[in-house]
């Protein structure tokens, strides 16, 4: 690749500085002048920082990536054959197994080997883990504890809860997936009740309770000490359910400076169950790591919604284990298992899939909603939506009759603002003439205005200054200090020794009733007490009237302003817009223009990966 080609594609913004330097490596530790092997290294660094675990090389091959202009030869990417022909002709590129930078698979995907790495052993512990069932439990007492624990009938339908506290209890790995309201942060801690019971009094079970971010443990250590003081159990059983959870790095205890563990494989967790919820936003080298470090023997709970938006960083993990989730089947085993133990029968429609797998055994979806009825504007907007039923989610959002979801347009930048304004006017002057913190945090999180990107007019730099702006002309706050009375701050980095974490908001505001004109920055404790910090203790953080909708994820607001950008941008997806919608428990408005929405709904995210086929059945996999 000559360097003139190569300053254009930078130019061009096909590629990054990341990915010219190591193609650059590549292809002088191949001792190669092929242009395949520049090009294919620097498209799979390329790929690989937009979130994708491989480069397919089938679907870039022949591919005009440059026009010829100004004397300049185009680029193309090479043919298939040639390009897959060079690349193994290489020392940098080896097939699966070898041990070379680069892998180049059956299935035409190049990985960076330490990717490829991450994918397969994560994919051979997870087949490891459901080729046998956990065995020597009371079947009779099982019967008893989910008579017990799930009393509930679903007219109708079967009871997926109670069909995934049987898999958690003979599966050494388990997801439970679901939209939120349905139930399944409650499913986990009676599925805990019910493990615990099959033990005696004097037995423990060493159970791990872990999210991917310090505000979604914080909220699974709330909602589970919550939860377990109403389960229909003896009071041990309570108490043994743990009242804690960590983040995933904080669990396999980082070393520092390093990407690594002191959990791994050789060292692994004391654990007899882990549970980690939020999975969907656990990317593949953690969630990799993560069941290394799980002992083989020991129970592996993923929860989470796999309709989401995927982890920031490469992999959709929880969406390609679930992939084939979609099809309603089990094996004939474990259908006759779970009709004996709770007294159910699965549908015909259930039974009638062929080619069930055993994974499917240890996937469970739940679908009742106990946020949303059927008849909830919510409800039927983000079913729509995960669909990709554009007109029903239009229709929807059109509807008069309903105005917990609205479909406000986008006609200018001064209309945006005239609509902004008078968002910001109605939802966050309240919290600002109180002094009381805890009234002020309780106010502030009624709403949230969610941005899709974060550049741009559209974006939520441009609007948290917009909105600024607009509070101060109205005399709500005062901007002349960065650190002024009513200043939302939202924590982006993890400090355990202060007990803040990525995805906390705080309120700065004075100690209601002092002397002193300190400000001080409030946080909700994880008792219903506050905490409140100088501004200067804080970990990383930033103003946060407006936040993106992946910073949303595992957080709840009564109301929700969700704002798209007036043009098309590749971050617009369905999950986006289905993760936004669903932050809201009692309205959602989405401000935007039309074909936008339209395309965003219409996009499907697809990280290119070979764990689904891995896991799945695909032509280079293991079918089991």
């Amino acid at each position: 690749m000559n360097k003139s080609n190569i300053t254009r594609l930078h130019q061009a913004g096909i590629l990054t500085d990341i990915d010219i330097h190591f193609a650059g490596f590549m292809t002088d530790l191949a001792g190669s002048k092929y242009q395949e092997v520049f090009l294919g290294a620097a498209f799979v660094s390329n790929v690989t920082g937009k979130g994708d675990v491989c480069l397919d090389l089938a679907s870039f091959a022949g591919e005009v990536l440059l026009e010829k202009d100004d004397g300049m030869d185009a680029v193309i990417c090479p043919g298939l054959s040639v390009w897959k022909d060079n690349l193994m002709s290489t020392k940098v590129v080896g097939r699966p197994g070898d041990l070379c930078p680069l892998i180049l698979d059956e299935e035409n995907r190049l990985y960076l080997y330490r990717y490829w790495e991450y994918e397969k052993k994560l994919s051979d512990s997870i087949k490891e883990r459901v080729k046998e069932d956990i065995s020597g439990l009371n079947l009779s007492l099982i019967k008893d504890s989910i008579k017990r624990l799930f009393p509930e009938i679903i007219d109708g339908d079967v009871n997926w809860q109670r069909v995934a506290a049987i898999t958690s209890a003979f599966k050494k790995f388990c997801v439970i997936s679901g939209g939120p309201g349905t139930g399944k942060t409650t499913t986990v801690a009676k599925i805990l009740a019910l493990l615990l019971e099959q033990k005696s009094k004097e037995e423990n079970l060493r159970i791990f309770l872990a999210a991917p971010t310090g505000k979604a443990a914080a909220r699974l250590s709330e909602s589970i000490g919550n939860i377990k003081k109403k389960l229909n159990c003896k009071d041990y059983i309570k108490a043994a359910i743990p009242a804690e959870a960590f983040t995933i790095h904080r669990l396999l205890k980082t070393i520092i400076g390093s990407p690594f563990f002191r959990h791994n494989s050789e060292n692994p967790l004391p654990a007899d169950i882990v549970v980690i919820d939020e999975a969907s936003m656990v990317d593949l080298p953690l969630m990799s790591k993560l069941i290394q470090a799980v002992p083989v023997d020991a129970r592996l709970i993923l929860i989470g919604d796999s309709d989401q938006l995927a982890s920031v960083d490469p992999g959709s993990v929880l969406g390609d284990i679930c992939g084939s989730s979609h099809v309603r089947g089990f094996t004939a085993d474990f259908i006759d298992r779970v009709e004996e133990l709770t007294d159910e029968k699965f549908t015909d429609s259930i039974k009638q899939y062929k080619d069930i797998k055993v994974l499917h055994d240890c996937i469970v979806i739940l679908k009742k909603n106990y946020r949303f009825a059927d008849s909830s504007g919510i409800g039927g907007l983000s079913r729509a939506v995960k669909l990709g039923d554009i007109d029903k989610a239009l229709y929807l959002l059109k509807n008069e009759s309903d105005r917990s979801i609205i479909l406000e347009k986008i006609l200018s930048a001064d209309n945006f603002k005239r609509i902004l304004t008078d968002k910001v006017i109605k939802f966050y002057s309240e919290y600002l003439k109180t002094d009381d913190p805890g009234i002020a945090l309780e106010l502030f999180n009624r709403f949230k205005i969610l941005c899709a990107i974060k550049m741009g007019q559209f974006g939520v730099y441009a609007v948290n200054k917009i909105i600024e702006q607009i509070l101060s002309r109205e005399n709500l706050i005062q901007t002349e200090n960065l650190w002024y009375r009513g200043r939302p701050v939202l924590i982006t980095s993890n400090d355990y020794k202060l007990g803040l974490f990525n995805g906390d908001i705080g309120i700065t505001m004075q100690i209601p009733g002092a002397v002193s004109d300190d400000m001080y920055v409030f946080f909700p404790g994880t008792s219903g007490e506050l905490r409140y910090f100088l501004p200067y203790r804080l970990p990383q953080h930033e103003t946060v009237y407006a936040m993106t909708v992946h910073k949303s994820q595992g957080s709840e607001f009564e109301n929700v302003f969700l704002i798209l950008p007036d043009k098309d941008y590749p971050v617009l997806s369905r999950e986006l817009v289905y993760t936004g919608i669903t932050r809201a428990i009692r309205s959602v408005t989405i401000l935007g223009k039309e074909e936008v929405l339209r395309t965003s709904i219409s996009r499907v995210i697809k990280r290119k990966s070979g764990l689904h086929d891995s896991l799945w059945g695909g032509r280079s996999s293991q079918i089991f």
